[in-house]
């Protein structure tokens, strides 16, 4: 499964951004789509997920600040990021789990700043 993000950039605090990720396979074979992001010196940690039932989580830290979405039609997840904070900033990454591995996406890196 290829995975690749695009959306990312530099935003006030406050603001917004979208981060898209296309896949090179049927969105509803995987099990599970998520996004992740990884600050210098800090682990990768979950954003958001998404499994096969549609059903979503998302971390504490951006819970009613962020959204996922997919479309199947396209092979897209997508990451509405709403009223961004400077604790934000990191590298966006785009994974999947089909058929029991797990792909990941180059990633696109988000900077909120003023």
């Amino acid at each position: 499964v290829e995975l690749k993000e695009s959306g990312g950039g530099l935003v006030q605090p406050g603001g917004s951004l979208r981060l898209s990720c296309s896949a090179s396979r049927d969105i509803f074979s995987m099990r599970a789509m998520g996004w992740y992001r990884q600050a210098p010196g800090n682990q990768r940690e979950m954003v958001a997920h998404i499994i096969n039932d549609g059903s979503t989580s998302y971390s504490g830290s951006v819970k009613g600040r962020f959204t996922i979405s997919r479309d199947s039609a396209k092979n897209m997840l997508w990451l509405q990021m709403n009223d961004l904070k400077p604790e934000d900033t990191a590298v966006y990454f785009c994974n999947a789990n089909w058929v029991g591995a797990e792909f990941w996406g180059q990633g696109t890196q988000v900077t909120v700043s003023s």
